[in-house]
């Protein structure tokens, strides 16, 4: 080849291949359980699906489905997964059994940093301040007094199994109050938003006129098949909403889509490849009527149970009829029937009397009639409740069941708070009790909050463990699944994975009189008014003698002897 034929070669302009777009996926879905106290739960579910890769540094320019917010939060913070929550209300475990995703009341927030992290707690500051604005919420508040570093719980739920717990931050705001100005960006997060598909349903006025409200979202790396050959990034938001049979003002057990959130369904969200509703009918068929009525049934395993599924595909246009819209209407036909009573079970109280010293009782109840497992028990207690770690007792049908695996982190002042952990094997059928004494400490007075004497919250206890389960469970996680029953991974046939959240505390701290000096100040500012008031008179102040008015008489008098030229009187 000639010179010139190379040069003329190099010349040519090269021909630029497409590159390929990563693949996403977004798929929605609505759980609607009867609960047998009449009430009604309805879980929202939207998952997103992106194949790329945050992790090794790449810059991703290009967003579809996925948000652009979330996804500069992942690289800019080297994020391995992040889950938060807000909740408004307490789940009664006992009345409406277990919920489908868990979440403590307020606000929760735990994070997996990745390994190239360098400084985890400064990451972790800055973090919770971009999450802060992106939300909406006072998640600016966590600091190093309210975060812990758990030592064996909140293990990754995505892929990859890490065991260095120096890279995972956790933190609860039990005070924190959720409202409509943390639903609005959340929506915002959706690819359709609330414009098109079941988020139209997410009306703020129904959402929070109900019993229990939670909002969540959670990103974590998941496998893509069974080998684990490729990876992507999933993006989960939940929601779940109890409606209150009683505070409906309805009266009667009678439920449809607009009467729990004022609106009806008329189209899915033209971006979900998957869109469906799912309508439990497990405990009996026989017990409410569905309109319209669906053959189409699904069954799944959910919380260690196979469930029975009607199922209404909203992307077949078969399913809104003739008038365009999707009011689903469940009406109860009888009342009869038992709940499903939840394996596992706990609560949380404190006791005493005074403010100096007080105990906490954690119950954890095994309703299990001859099977006992073991859970792990969280505790993050702040510092101002100083613990007496030496009178911490375990206690099962009246005798002393010893922790297979303790870890303690004392408080210090100001800085960290307390973080408890153990391991404690429940019998079946019994309550075990879990104890510790504390004393209250006395706050500086401006650390007080601007409503001292409504208390100070102390958050939730949180319970995980392997419950066993009636069913064989489904190890498989890249098998087709309703999203309801895939979040948690499941390792084994005979167990399923529960987490408990016990209630929050209030507990009154020594509480100085702060009305005190409001009236100090009324007390001094009375006593320099009328004292420098008095003084300030007599210094300045100067005094005439004036002779008295003469009288009527006197002056009649004068005026005649005016008249007539003679001298007054």
């Amino acid at each position: 080849m000639s010179k010139y034929a190379a040069a003329q070669k190099q010349a040519e302009p090269a021909v630029l291949q497409p590159t390929p777009q990563p693949k996403d996926d977004f798929q929605e879905e609505l759980v609607v359980r009867p609960l047998h106290s009449g009430d009604i739960y309805a879980s929202f579910q939207f998952r997103t699906l992106w194949e790329t890769d945050f992790m090794r540094g790449n810059k991703v320019s290009h967003y579809r489905l996925f948000p652009k917010s979330l996804g500069q939060v992942i690289s800019k913070f080297s994020v391995r997964e992040l889950h938060i929550s807000f909740t408004q209300g307490y789940w009664r475990t006992m009345q409406w059994g277990q919920p489908y995703l868990p979440s403590p009341p307020g606000a929760e927030l735990w994070v997996w940093f990745q390994d190239s992290v360098t400084d985890v707690d400064a990451t972790w500051k800055e973090l919770t301040n971009v999450l802060s604005g992106i939300f909406c919420a006072s998640l600016n508040f966590i600091d190093s007094t309210n975060t812990v570093q758990p030592s064996a719980s909140f293990k990754p739920l995505g892929i990859g199994n890490v065991t260095d717990h120096r890279f995972l931050r956790y933190a609860t705001l039990p005070r924190e109050i959720v409202c409509t100005e943390n639903l609005t960006p959340w929506k915002k997060l959706l690819p359709c938003g609330s414009k098109a598909g079941l988020a139209v349903l997410l009306k703020s006025e129904k959402l929070f006129h109900s019993s229990f409200h939670s909002q969540a979202v959670h990103i974590r790396p998941v496998c893509q098949d069974w080998q684990c050959k490729t990876t992507s990034w999933e993006l989960r938001q939940t929601l779940n909403v109890v409606f209150d049979l009683h505070n409906s003002g309805q009266g009667k057990r009678e439920w449809s889509l607009f009467k729990m959130f004022s609106r009806t369904l008329t189209e899915a969200c033209p971006l979900a490849s998957s869109s469906k509703i799912y309508i439990d009918i497990t405990d009996n068929p026989e017990q409410f009527e569905l309109s319209p009525a669906t053959s189409l049934l699904s069954q799944a395993m959910v919380l260690g149970d196979r469930r029975t599924f009607s199922v209404y595909d909203l992307t077949q246009q078969d399913t809104f009829g003739s008038v365009r819209s999707l009011n689903l209407l469940i009406r109860w036909k009888s009342t009869e029937g038992d709940m499903l009573r939840p394996l596992l079970h706990a609560e949380r109280y404190v006791a005493g009397y005074g403010l100096q010293t007080g105990e906490i009782h954690t119950l954890m109840y095994n309703h299990h009639p001859y099977r006992s497992f073991p859970v792990l028990l969280l505790d993050s207690v702040p510092w101002y409740l100083r613990l007496y770690i030496h009178t911490l007792t375990v206690t099962s049908k009246g005798k002393d069941n010893k922790p297979s695996y303790i870890h303690y982190q004392p408080s210090k002042d100001r800085v960290r708070p307390h973080l408890l952990e153990m391991l404690v094997q429940l019998p079946p059928n019994s309550v075990t009790e879990v104890t510790v004494q504390f004393e209250r400490a006395l706050l500086k007075w401006t650390e007080y909050t601007p409503d001292p004497n409504h208390g100070f919250y102390v958050g939730s206890s949180v319970i995980s463990s392997l419950v066993p389960s009636t069913v064989a469970m489904d190890t498989n996680s890249t098998r087709e699944r309703p999203l309801f029953s895939s979040f948690f991974p499941c390792k084994e046939e005979s167990s399923y994975f529960v987490r408990v959240y016990t209630e929050p505390l209030l507990v009154n701290l020594p509480t100085p009189d702060f009305s005190m000096p409001y009236n100090v100040i009324c007390l001094t500012c009375t006593v320099v008014a009328v004292g420098y008031g008095s003084l300030y008179n007599l210094l300045t102040r100067s005094f005439q003698i004036e002779e008295p008015s003469p009288g009527l008489a006197k002056r009649i008098a004068n005026v005649i002897r005016k008249m007539r030229g003679v001298p007054p009187l």
